[in-house]
């Protein structure tokens, strides 16, 4: 898993049917010092984050299809949780709630 920054969403109407209703969205990776890397990814969204959103990923086709509602799916990465807080070495180096002002 990997922890990311959701830039944006992805919208596409031509699509393989099964990938109908799933948001995409466009992640910026994250480093452990909570620098952003400049790689990006598509994943599919299965928690409901919305853009500047901590979250993380599982990568990896057959990790990403094991979230429920994409195992038909043509995926290989998901947004499985929204991160509240990462400690690094007993020091924070990301709250949601300092983010959302």
């Amino acid at each position: 898993m990997q922890i990311a920054k959701v830039r944006g969403t992805v919208v596409s109407t031509q699509k393989d049917p099964s990938l109908r209703g799933a948001k995409l969205l466009l992640l910026q990776f994250v480093d452990e010092e909570g620098q952003t890397l400049p790689n990006y990814e598509v994943a599919v969204d299965s928690v409901g984050a919305g853009v500047d959103e901590w979250v993380l990923i599982s990568r990896g086709g057959n990790a990403a299809r094991q979230v429920q509602g994409n195992d038909k799916r043509p995926i290989d990465a998901v947004v499985v949780a929204i991160i509240d807080t990462i400690y690094v070495e007993n020091r924070q180096i990301y709250n949601k709630k300092s983010q959302d002002r």
